[in-house]
């Protein structure tokens, strides 16, 4: 083995992994990932001499609504989606209207996105529950639906039982839930947009009416769409480490029997 082969393969195996490890220290700096909300149970357990704490995030339970079609929907036709979730009633003249506004502009900016690179996404899902399902029968939540030309592929307003809505905004979803500003006070609701992920846990909560708000929400969509599903584990997850040390041994083997050939040589 001459010097310009050992050279060749030293750039060809030590080159990418020190640029994985490279990239992968700046891409721990360079974007922070949404953080979960609201935990079930956390266990320590230990493993190989160390300590290791298990969290198991609470996931939002199956609901079972009437969307501006008539549609029956649940948890279970958005199976692989975030979601992005509001409470809202059709009558309040305060805060929805805007709110409303603000989420359809959130809609079409991740739609028209350039990182995502599809005009189309299939990945994300809005969901605005209704917590006046006395009065927001279909028809009223089509007509408002109609009024912020809402896209029914992509965006449910939802009504059913007033029960199993509250039950998920305050029990499930812990929204402080304020009154109606004086307009109404018999019904409660909230300018907060709520980012739920994969699994149904809770990664954020961000305030509607705050645009600098909704632009953190419209980025951590993004991240969140290119988190790695922990359920779904790479063939090589974890073992980019071992693949490098076993590299780097590699060249090392390969230097050591480049110097025995040459000073057989001599």
């Amino acid at each position: 083995m001459n010097k310009k082969t050992f050279l060749g393969i030293m750039l060809v195996v030590l080159v990418p992994v020190l640029l994985y490890l490279v990239m992968k220290e700046v891409s721990k700096d360079a974007i922070e990932m949404p953080r979960h909300y609201i935990f079930d149970s956390v266990a320590t357990r230990e493993e190989k001499g160390k300590l290791v704490t298990d969290t198991v995030w609470h996931q939002l339970p199956e609901f079972n609504l009437t969307n501006q079609l008539g549609q029956q929907v649940g948890w279970k036709d958005l199976e692989g989606k975030i979601v992005v979730a509001n409470f809202f009633f059709t009558r309040c003249p305060t805060i929805c209207p805007q709110l409303t506004k603000n989420v359809k502009l959130l809609q079409d900016n991740i739609k028209s996105s350039q990182k995502i690179g599809s005009r189309e996404p299939d990945f994300i899902h809005f969901l605005s529950f209704s917590v006046d399902s006395e009065r927001d029968s279909v028809h009223n939540l089509k007509r408002w639906a109609d009024r912020f030309q809402v896209n029914p592929e992509n965006w449910w307003l939802l009504t059913g039982p007033k029960k199993e809505i509250y039950d998920l905004s305050i029990n499930d979803m812990k929204l402080g839930l304020v009154d109606g500003q004086g307009i109404d006070t018999s019904f409660f609701h909230t300018d907060y947009l709520v980012l739920i992920d994969r699994n149904r846990n809770i990664r954020g909560y961000y305030h509607g009416l705050d645009t600098t708000a909704v632009a953190k929400l419209s980025r951590d969509i993004i991240y969140l769409y290119l988190e790695k599903d922990p359920k779904r584990k790479s063939a090589f997850a974890g073992k980019f480490e071992l693949l490098a040390v076993t590299a780097l041994l590699t060249i090392a083997g390969l230097f050591l029997l480049f110097y025995v050939l040459k000073r057989n040589k001599q």
